[in-house]
């Protein structure tokens, strides 16, 4: 991805170093499943279910407003969320309606957002209480060396997913699919948070089509998007950790589901074909 010397966004919060971190085991396969298989959620209560809730005592870390550190991967994630600032920004003005630009923070170990006391290994997660993205940069190795998805362009789709919860939250939709998995079964509720993940994947995919007219996007990058959205698939995730799927207990979708939704949104770059609900 043609990032160098391109703008970095204002709506960086660099926690790293302010944490501390969460002691784990289990073995490689437990690792994969803590790293991944909640990765890329879009539910506040993932994240609360998951970690220590801030309201049942203090917090690990203060939160503080400062630019990125200065280093490549964090100006990597500057330059992508500046653009998805922009993209989205003009594809709420021809709706009619005004974008309002989420945080991105940037944690080591672990972070107190206004979900929850997530740790690293709930991978990269956006919180709509307080509309931020929470991103450990460990995670774009752990990615690479033990999803096999390497590449910038993979990097992106990461982010820009995350994004695309936060246009959920923006449009309404994060709520009334939270509001619907509370009123249904277990079973249910997870088929509704596929859909939300899927959607994510297509809006993330809208992003990389305008990124993609602008000239961003190099050789292989395509490939490299299409890569981490099949490396993070529910049925891929369970093998790798335990050997065998139970298609019940999906929560993102299919590693096929997930190209597909994303491809989707990378072709049209039409928001009104990014509809799993339907």
């Amino acid at each position: 991805m043609k990032w160098a010397n391109r703008r970095q966004s204002s709506n960086v919060e660099d926690q790293r170093g302010m944490g501390r971190a969460i002691p784990t085991g289990g073995g490689i396969g437990m690792l994969i499943l803590g790293l991944a298989y909640y990765f890329l959620t879009g539910d506040s209560s993932v994240v609360v279910d998951q970690v220590t809730n801030v309201r049942s005592g203090p917090a690990i870390t203060q939160s503080r407003s400062a630019a990125p550190q200065n280093d490549e991967a964090a100006k990597f994630v500057s330059v992508v969320l500046a653009d998805t600032e922009d993209v989205w920004g003009e594809l709420f003005r021809r709706i009619g309606r005004q974008y309002r630009q989420p945080k991105l923070v940037l944690f080591s170990g672990q972070v107190s957002s206004a979900c929850g006391v997530a740790g690293s290994s709930t991978g990269p997660f956006y919180c709509p209480e307080d509309q931020k993205l929470y991103l450990d940069l460990d995670f774009f190795r752990d990615m690479s060396q033990r999803l096999g998805a390497p590449g910038d362009f993979a990097q992106a789709y990461v982010i820009a997913h995350e994004i695309g919860h936060h246009v959920q939250n923006q449009l309404g939709t994060l709520a009334k699919s939270q509001a619907l998995q509370r009123r249904s079964s277990r079973a249910e509720a997870n088929q509704i948070s596929v859909r939300t993940e899927l959607q994510a994947d297509f809006y993330s995919g809208v992003w990389a089509h305008y990124a993609a007219q602008r000239d961003l996007l190099e050789t292989g990058d395509i490939e490299e998007g299409l890569n981490a959205a099949s490396a993070v698939g529910d049925d891929r995730l369970q093998q790798q950790a335990r050997g065998y799927v139970v298609p019940d207990s999906f929560t993102h979708g299919t590693s096929a589901q997930r190209v597909q939704w994303f491809r989707r949104g990378l072709q049209s770059g039409d928001l009104r074909q990014g509809t799993p609900f339907q």
